[in-house]
């Protein structure tokens, strides 16, 4: 049977989707083995600091006036923490190099039908939590084998799917499904052929019910009453 499909869109350097991690946590486990989720990266920052500098022009720079506002967003949430160098000391050229570091982690370990368990769901995890937690840069691919090593991830197939092209190929197949389906935020959640899409900072209980929708008649035509 083939499982109602949920798709979810996110840039490991961004805060929103750093604190909304929790949210998807809990949906891949109250909705185990009844949707299934696949997991893709938006390109939010492929420049960051092109970007944040551009657009914190004049608002305190990346240091001081974006550094505070993601301290603020993070400061509004229990379940997360903020080191004290990420963004204003340690600045990640490119969110790019972590996505593709995390494609080659999935091409060269074994699919899991709960995506908790995917080596490269706890990846992208981990790299979020190295940098927003720890303040490390992990734009860096030192930084990218240093955690895989301590997840226990062999070293070799994952450099790889890296040197073959394959992981870039995986990204850019990533970048062309956001272009073709409009996806230009993090966090997105879409489901139901694009009929639902939940952006941005989303309560769990919106997005419980729309699943639950969903669920409730996957198949139907829905769409237009006309």
């Amino acid at each position: 049977m083939t499982l109602p499909l949920v798709q979810h869109f996110s840039d490991v350097l961004c805060v929103w989707a750093y604190v909304a991690h929790a949210r998807l946590e809990e949906t891949a486990k109250r909705f185990a083995g009844r949707v299934s989720i696949d997991m893709h990266f938006v390109p939010v920052f492929p420049d960051a600091r092109g970007k944040l500098e551009k657009g914190w022009d004049g608002r305190g720079g990346i240091a001081e006036g974006y550094a505070r506002h993601v301290a603020h967003v993070v400061g509004g949430f229990d379940h997360v923490s903020l080191h004290a160098d990420a963004w204003t000391k340690v600045q990640p050229a490119s969110s790019g190099s972590a996505h593709q570091f995390v494609k080659a982690v999935g091409l060269t370990t074994d699919a899991a039908a709960d995506l908790r368990e995917s080596a490269a769901y706890q990846t992208a995890w981990a790299l979020r939590q190295a940098f927003f937690a720890e303040g490390r840069d992990i734009s860096e691919q030192k930084v990218q084998f240093e955690l895989a090593e301590a997840m226990g991830l062999p070293r070799a197939p994952i450099e790889a799917a890296l040197t073959s092209g394959r992981a870039m190929a995986a990204l850019g197949a990533d970048s062309k499904l956001c272009e073709d389906l409009h996806i230009t935020g993090s966090p997105t959640f879409r489901m139901n052929a694009g009929r639902q899409v939940l952006y941005g900072n989303v309560g769990f209980r919106l997005i419980e019910a729309n699943i639950n929708e969903l669920l409730r008649a996957p198949d139907a035509d829905d769409a237009s009453w006309c």
